[in-house]
């Protein structure tokens, strides 16, 4: 059954942190749901990243839920918090922390990434639609998204406040951010939008321009305001062209020690058969920003890989720098197997040389278990962790695997399965990242299944643990 992650269903309508952790190989690996949301009022669609604070409580953000008074394309969606049980098999708790409100009230709605949390507790994160913008969709104002703050209360039990820090004000800007936020080590936020950035004319009927990559500066004073500053805007191709630029970035960005930026795009870079599309889309694109050398100036993008199907299309996720210096990150089609490919990407040992793509492991589209659609996650022994979509599990609602090196150089890569879903009452479709705790256990989401009622026969999505 071939579902459309929450990012590409709504443009239809339109660094990693790496725990250092080591164990031996799940044998057998253990499953359990955590929570399973409801819809209303609790939230639906989990989307995006999920975060721990230092007392083992997970943070994350809905796409849809919490509440159908917006004037949006989904419902407004939330930020909830799952606490730990108190007592040795005692259920985990979820609390909402916030319902967006929608650009009625200058708030955003519709959170299409997940969370990151600042050393003091804040959490960040942005929505699709909602803010101040002047984004009109189908002849209704939507706004044209947001970057959001949720900060603790001083009493635990108290109410956490929300703080819009940024609305991108018109489609120039950025229009439908996505993707999960990331911050460098002076506190500078970095995103993508999947629209918008003022080029490209032909990623899309109903939303303007071909994405952006944004930095967001914290105020020099308290109570200041926040700076947005475009650094790249994508020019997409059309199809009077072969080779063109990317279009729709997603986020998940990657920084090295000198400031440049690493990313993907769902769509551009070439146009062969199997990737074309409205406008002639393309099958997407791993590119480099290089930071300019001033302050001041412009910066620079470098495509590091223009996906042709063979080697790879469509990555739905962001990249990842791995324990080698070299990037690695999925791809959900092309490959030998045409169902996508985990794939390394060696940086040059030579300035000026291409960057050289492998591909790790190839998923096949005939077999169970293929379509990767989250970034890889490394543990320190060098193992890969990911998730695919249509998976191993009796129903084949997508898994959660691991790969282990074979041999340290050059050598094939091992494919385990450490959980495949079944369906309702588990989880089915999981596409966002992975995380580890401190013991080890992967925690996740998926977008649908799980015991809500309240979002038609699909469910409304889970979060769960997979345990050695």
């Amino acid at each position: 059954m071939t579902r459309i992650s929450p990012s590409t269903r709504l443009a239809l309508i339109p660094l990693t942190i790496v725990l250092a952790w080591s164990s031996c190989a799940f044998a057998q690996a253990k499953e359990q749901v955590l929570y399973s949301f409801q819809g209303l009022p609790d939230g639906a669609q989990p989307v995006g990243e999920v975060v721990f604070d230092s007392a083992g409580n997970l943070y994350g953000a809905t796409l849809q839920g919490g509440s159908s008074s917006c004037i949006s394309i989904a419902q407004c969606g939330t930020v909830y918090e799952l606490s730990p049980p108190t007592s040795q098999g005692g259920s985990w708790t979820e609390t909402v922390l916030y319902t967006f409100k929608g650009n009625a009230f200058n708030d955003g709605t519709s959170p299409n990434g997940g969370l990151v949390m600042d050393s003091a507790g804040n959490l960040y994160g942005s929505t699709a639609y909602g803010g101040t913008g002047n984004c009109v969709l189908l002849d209704t104002l939507m706004g044209c998204g947001t970057v959001y703050e949720l900060s603790p209360p001083a009493q635990r039990g108290s109410a956490w406040t929300e703080k819009v820090i940024y609305s991108f004000p018109d489609a120039v800007h950025g229009y439908l951010p996505s993707g999960d936020l990331t911050f460098d080590s002076a506190g500078n936020l970095y995103g993508a939008t999947e629209f918008g950035g003022g080029y490209g004319t032909a990623c899309d009927p109903y939303y303007q321009y071909c994405g952006a990559i944004y930095e967001l500066s914290p105020p020099r004073q308290q109570g200041g305001a926040w700076t947005e500053q475009v650094l790249y805007g994508f020019r997409g191709m059309t199809q009077a062209t072969v080779l063109g630029d990317g279009g729709g970035p997603n986020g998940g960005l990657a920084l090295d020690s000198t400031g440049n930026i690493y990313g993907t795009t769902v769509y551009g870079g070439s146009i062969v058969d199997g990737c074309s599309g409205p406008g002639g889309r393309g099958c997407g694109t791993v590119f480099e920003l290089h930071a300019p050398l001033e302050k001041g100036g412009n910066w620079t993008e470098e495509i590091l890989v223009r996906f042709s199907g063979n080697n790879g299309a469509l990555p739905m996720s962001g990249i990842v720098f791995g324990p080698d210096g070299n990037l690695y990150g999925s791809v959900t089609g092309g490959g030998s197997g045409s169902g996508g490919e985990i794939y390394q990407l060696h940086r040059p040992t030579t300035k000026g040389q291409p960057w050289t793509q492998t591909a790790i492991y190839e998923f096949s589209a005939l077999s169970a278990g293929s379509y990767p659609e989250s970034e890889v996650l490394f543990d320190s022994a060098g193992r890969m962790y990911g998730t695919d979509n249509t998976g191993r599990g009796e129903d084949r609602e997508g898994s959660v695997y691991m790969l282990s090196p074979l041999s340290q150089i050059g050598g094939n890569w091992n494919q385990t399965t450490l959980h495949g879903f079944t369906g309702i009452p588990d989880g089915v479709n999981p596409t966002t990242n992975l995380i580890f705790d401190k013991a080890g256990n992967i925690y996740s989401t998926t977008v649908y299944g799980g015991t809500g009622s309240g979002c038609s026969f699909t469910g409304c999505g889970t979060v769960f643990e997979v345990s050695p």
